[in-house]
């Protein structure tokens, strides 16, 4: 097997949004990994559904196509 060929696997720490730090172990040479969705805060993996308003489209639609 050939010698000094496979990236270096390095500790790195990975902050999400909802307040959430792990170490985890990845090829990226940087030591800080900013997430937007971790497995605490995202809704397949917490059960709860989030609902965004787009400003009112069910409605904007109704009055364009009635």
């Amino acid at each position: 097997m050939n010698k000094n060929i496979h990236p270096k696997y390095n500790k790195v720490s990975a902050n999400c949004v909802c307040g959430n730090n792990m170490i985890i172990f990845t090829t990226l040479s940087k030591s800080i990994l900013n997430l937007d969705v971790c497995s605490h805060c995202h809704p397949f993996y917490t059960g709860k559904q989030r609902i965004v308003n787009h400003g009112g489209r069910i409605e904007q639609f109704n009055k364009k196509f009635s």
